[in-house]
């Protein structure tokens, strides 16, 4: 007789009996539902795909507005499609324009191009000639200026004409020179450079200020323009500079004797320069009492250049 099938397999029946229901699924290891309702990748791909098209239809250029160069474009090229890069190139060359003449006009108030052209007409041989007769003024004898239809000739053509290439290569290698100096005794900062030059240019800019002045108050009719004075006054730099060198080479010693005789040889030069360019209107009816205020003037800038050559030296070389 057959047993019922409750009892055919008792160790299965158990195991259905035994066992615990399942309070919740296990979604570990299935993957979350898509919010398009697509497998996961498929819907962003899908969006993606469809504001690509929507640009794409509205006329879009992704190159543009700094996306990659089109083809045939040069890198950069994109930049200049935007309205707002070429409203602001076009501003910004207008306010360059603007300011340029701005410039232009000012300067011509006060400094002719044309002239400051005429201070710089110079050559090889006249800056070798010239450096030679600020050196050894006393072996030069003529010392008249040269004329072209009333008007001086350029320099490089008269030895006596005076520049300003000269004063300003000086004036530059001057700072240089003084920058050298200060390093041997090492005392050389980066700040000490500017320091040398502002204060070289003041004490330059006060004696123009000065000279012009004494001009202006004694009312000398003279041939002296204010950037003949500027070249003038800038040859001391010269002299300077070789005592800079000297005092660095031999010491004191070397200092004093090269600026002693640079002393002497930039007042020789001026007195013999300024005599032509002050003293040359002896036509005038007061001419007597305006020769006297003339040499005056003459022996003032000419003892002038000795002293601002030591001070301007003096404090570099005894920096110790």
């Amino acid at each position: 007789m057959d047993a019922p099938s409750e009892f055919r397999n008792p160790g299965k029946r158990r195991s259905k009996k035994g066992a615990k229901p399942q309070l919740y699924e296990d979604t570990s290891m299935q993957p979350p539902p898509s919010q398009y309702g697509a497998p996961p990748g498929q819907g962003l791909r899908k969006l993606l795909r469809g504001i690509i098209n929507e640009n794409s239809q509205e006329g879009y250029d992704p190159s543009a507005y700094g996306g990659q160069p089109g083809p045939g474009q040069f890198p950069g090229a994109q930049y200049l499609n935007d309205p707002m890069a070429n409203m602001a190139m076009q501003y910004g060359q207008s306010l360059a324009g603007q300011g340029t003449e701005f410039v232009h006009k000012n300067i011509e108030k006060y400094v002719s191009t044309s002239r400051m052209k005429y201070y710089f007409a110079v050559d090889t041989t006249y800056v070798l000639k010239k450096l030679g007769m600020l050196c050894f003024p006393f072996t030069h004898s003529d010392w008249s200026i040269k004329f072209n239809q009333d008007q001086p000739v350029a320099p490089r053509d008269d030895i006596n004409a005076p520049d300003l290439y000269i004063p300003s290569m000086a004036f530059v290698t001057y700072i240089l020179i003084a920058g050298v100096v200060l390093g041997t005794y090492n005392k050389f900062t980066p700040e000490q450079l500017g320091v040398q030059t502002s204060s070289a240019l003041v004490w330059l800019i006060l004696e123009l200020f000065i000279l012009n002045m004494s001009l202006y108050i004694m009312n000398l009719k003279t041939d002296l323009k204010y950037l003949d004075i500027v070249a003038y006054c800038g040859y001391k730099f010269v002299g300077m500079i070789v005592s800079l060198l000297a005092g660095m080479i031999f010491q004191s010693t070397g200092y004093y004797g090269t600026l002693l005789w640079f002393s002497i040889t930039i007042a020789f030069f001026l007195v013999q320069t300024l005599r032509v360019k002050i003293l040359s209107h002896p036509e005038d009816s007061n001419y007597s009492g305006g020769s006297k205020r003339s040499l005056y003037l003459i022996l003032s800038i000419s003892l002038l250049q000795p002293v601002m050559m030591w001070w301007l030296t003096g404090y570099i070389m005894f920096a110790k």
